[in-house]
């Protein structure tokens, strides 16, 4: 697992691209992972795509959701008037889904399932 100490958050978007793009697939750059605290949705940002973002280090005793909206074809997205129902721009299907983690001194729990 890549998830323990001392590893970049912002690798993460990068180990889900080389999974889901060889199969056809894109990550909706506008919904991100973040971490959890006294502050629900606080630092640092997990970006489900490849990027450059210093976002900081794993360390034990953070909480962080890694939530990717794996998209078939194109991930932007448009919102329907509702401002909460996120669609794809051309109408492929999406599915996005969460889980939340705990960095440990010997690596990662899953705290919604798992791993």
């Amino acid at each position: 697992h890549y998830c323990r100490p001392d590893q970049k958050y912002q690798d993460i978007g990068g180990i889900i691209e080389d999974h889901i793009t060889p199969r056809g697939y894109s990550s909706c750059p506008q919904f991100l992972g973040h971490g959890i605290g006294r502050i629900f949705h606080t630092t640092p940002s997990v970006l489900h795509y490849r990027n450059s973002l210093n976002n900081g280090t794993m360390a034990p005793g953070h909480t962080f959701t890694i939530e990717p909206m794996v998209c078939e074809g194109s991930g932007d997205m448009k919102l329907w008037p509702d401002g909460w129902t996120a669609v794809t721009e051309d109408g492929g299907w999406s599915a996005q889904f969460e889980h939340t983690l705990l960095l440990t001194p010997e690596g990662v729990e899953a705290l919604t399932a798992k791993l």
